[in-house]
């Protein structure tokens, strides 16, 4: 699938049980390390059915959330957190 926004690209990769997989190919990526752009593996995503009830039960941990925003490229909602080591991981719905 193309990307209209800019000259990368995304390959979507769907298993019959429903499992999707993005990589998004960026032709130039930073070089810098920031969150969470940067080349190589950026971050692994998770679809929710619901983001409120998936960030109330992190939150009820202890686990810390982002704002939940809007997604540009499709519309959909989503936020961040981090896993155990520091790495940003994503609720997406």
């Amino acid at each position: 699938m193309e990307r209209k926004d800019r000259d990368d690209f995304i390959i979507t990769l769907e298993a019959p049980n429903g499992i999707l997989i993005e990589l998004f190919i960026e032709k130039n990526p930073p070089r810098r390390v920031t969150r969470p752009e940067a080349a190589g593996l950026r971050h692994l995503a998770f679809r929710v059915q619901d983001i409120e009830e998936s960030v109330e039960k992190l939150n009820k941990k202890g686990i810390e959330t982002e704002e939940i925003r809007i997604d540009p490229q499709n519309g959909k909602r989503m936020t961040f957190f981090m896993d155990p080591d520091g790495l940003p991981l994503e609720l997406h719905e």
